[in-house]
């Protein structure tokens, strides 16, 4: 069946994402064990598309997290605030002075160059995001009296805390009630799940949230991990799928999950953390379409990438019902994020179109 989204004029938002802001501490050149000053920015894999969407797309955004109430949450807040997505979600949670209760997450990444790949340090425990609960948030006001068209999360929330999960499944039961078309990405970071039962508690959560989930996105890493869909019949060796593999494993997660409306994925071979092959593929109403493969992109950043693509998918599904359309923006967008520094996109929508139109890295004068 079609994606069909609600009108404009019944929704306050057009966008609404929830998860977890940190504060990406970046050492650009440099290494995060001999850096001596850090540029900070703000990111986080759900809040970076909805900032996407805002900032590049023009949509009505707002972000559903938790902060603590201490300096640092206030610059998370500043920097949320220069993106021009709504703040008025946020959680503040009292700060006990020290962080033993409640703080703020940190991400320590560095970029990596050549056969150096990109690091990511997380500091992230105990955070005021971990301990949201399916009760932090007044759903029926959100979806049924504001309103909003499209509702995003993903496996990193799900994987931060002990009702995190929970959280989830209300916020996407609330969303579906009220006619919000909801996506989420099942972005599976061992770290995140290493210590709470590590893949087959991975898998037992997003099987369960992925029954809610209209728009399901992710890589072969994360199918395979957070559903357990395993590749068959393909060479473990080969450094990445061949599309057939990839899109054999989107067909069994239709067939597993009859709600999924679409499923995109991005698709990349590393050369290097500085040349990526990088394009993608959906699938919509029984039909596959695949962006423009790009070959041995130059990356300068890679982090936000595929956040950067499924903000551009979203705006086409939304802006054009194309799902041809939709994943060449998705692409496009995402390449362009991994042009800049920092987990969320300096892009404009000119360049998303310049680029998905055929455009080069000529001088624009």
């Amino acid at each position: 069946m079609p994606i069909i989204y609600k009108k404009t004029e019944e929704c306050r938002y057009d966008v609404v994402s929830m998860g977890e802001v940190m504060l990406r501490l970046d050492p650009g050149e440099g290494r995060i064990h001999t850096a001596r000053q850090f540029t900070v920015w703000e990111g986080g894999g759900e809040y970076n598309v909805c900032r996407g969407l805002r900032r590049c797309f023009g949509l009505r955004a707002g972000v559903i997290t938790a902060l603590a109430d201490n300096p640092v949450g206030r610059l998370v807040e500043d920097f949320i605030m220069q993106g021009g997505v709504d703040v008025s979600r946020i959680i503040w949670a009292p700060y006990d002075g020290i962080g033993k209760k409640t703080r703020n997450g940190l991400n320590f990444t560095e970029r990596g160059f050549g056969v150096r790949g990109a690091v990511g340090c997380s500091d992230r425990g105990h955070t005021a995001a971990s301990q949201m609960t399916p009760d932090s948030v007044d759903w029926e006001e959100l979806f049924g009296e504001a309103g909003v068209r499209h509702f995003h999360t993903g496996g990193i929330f799900a994987a931060l805390g002990e009702r995190t999960p929970d959280t989830v499944i209300a916020a996407l039961k609330a969303a579906k009630k009220h006619g919000a078309i909801t996506s989420y990405d099942l972005n599976y970071r061992p770290s995140l799940w290493k210590g709470i039962g590590g893949k087959d508690r991975a898998r037992e959560v997003n099987r369960e949230l992925a029954k809610y989930v209209d728009v399901m996105i992710g890589n072969e890493e994360d199918f395979t991990a957070c559903l357990g869909l395993e590749v068959e019949g393909v060479d473990e060796s080969l450094s990445t799928l061949p599309i057939e593999a990839f899109k054999n494993m989107i067909e069994r997660a239709v067939k597993s999950y009859p709600n999924f409306q679409a499923v995109a994925t991005t698709l990349r071979t590393v050369h290097s953390a500085s040349l990526n092959d990088w394009g993608a593929i959906c699938w919509y109403q029984g039909k596959f379409h695949a962006a423009k493969m790009r070959q041995r992109l130059e990356i300068l950043d890679r982090v936000g990438g595929g956040d950067s693509f499924a903000s551009g998918f979203i705006y086409g599904m939304m802006t054009f019902g194309d799902a041809a359309k939709a994943v060449e923006y998705g692409a496009a967008h995402g390449a362009l994020a991994m042009t800049i520094p920092g987990d969320t996109t300096m892009a404009t929508k000119a360049e998303v179109e310049k680029l998905v139109g055929g455009g080069g890295a000529r001088v624009d004068r």
